[in-house]
């Protein structure tokens, strides 16, 4: 049985679709998401002239990606809501990995689609994201403006069900509906090495409030994960 502070078996597989500039097949257990990244010689209109690039994000699910089949975005005529705050968040963690200024009037876009669903799909999916930029990166001579690695990583407080229980790490579908704490946490760090910092923490009490020192070892317990996930990360990128 996976122990409370281990992450699900992880894969990182670059160079999945044939057109992406750079591309990542990113495995958390039963999770899994491709993540492909783009760079256009353009810019969004209220950034023309600034002699600065632009990095987005888009986020879907795919229709069998869960147990019930949920309806394409597309044929509804509009995002969820959840779909908008979940890309908005890896486009805002993946800009801390890139200096803009130094892709000039670029935009790199993003695509992260969830093939399996089984919790923490916006973590792996910045996860993944970050190898799919480097890669895109690196193929286009613009190796020097990535300038951080980013990862997330799901934790928890399980108090209930089967399985694992108190301080999780990595939580699977069935351990964050049971979970009374629910966080995601973002880090990044120096590509030429240093310390983790926090991009994003997001912590909920679900089913009770929760302490400062629950909160600390929430934390630690997900900056241990991202540093795991980004010497997984250098692996993959060789």
């Amino acid at each position: 049985m996976r122990q409370t502070e281990e992450l699900r078996v992880l894969g990182l597989e670059k160079g999945v679709q044939l057109h992406a500039a750079g591309s990542c097949l990113v495995k958390l257990g039963r999770t899994h998401v491709l993540c492909a990244a783009s760079l256009e010689e353009r810019v969004p209109g209220w950034m023309k002239g600034k002699g600065t690039g632009w990095l987005t994000a888009e986020y879907g699910m795919l229709p069998a990606a869960t147990n019930t089949r949920s309806d394409r975005e597309a044929a509804r005529g509009k995002q969820q809501g959840r779909t908008v705050e979940i890309q908005r968040l890896i486009g805002r963690s993946l800009r801390q990995a890139v200096d803009l200024s130094a892709l000039g009037e670029r935009t790199l876009t993003v695509d992260c689609d969830v093939l399996n669903a089984d919790g923490g799909t916006r973590c792996a999916a910045i996860t993944g994201a970050w190898v799919a930029v480097a890669l895109a990166l690196r193929a286009q001579g613009l190796g020097s403006a990535l300038v951080r690695q980013v990862a997330a990583v799901s934790v928890g407080i399980v108090e209930s069900g089967e399985g694992r229980r108190g301080l999780v790490l990595d939580l699977e579908y069935a351990e964050d509906h049971q979970a009374a704490v629910d966080c995601n946490l973002v880090a990044a760090r120096p590509t030429l090495g240093g310390e983790l910092e926090l991009v994003e923490f997001q912590g909920t009490g679900e089913g009770r409030a929760f302490s400062r020192a629950e909160a600390a070892g929430l934390l630690d317990l997900g900056l241990a994960g991202c540093a795991a996930l980004m010497d997984a990360q250098e692996a993959a990128l060789g």
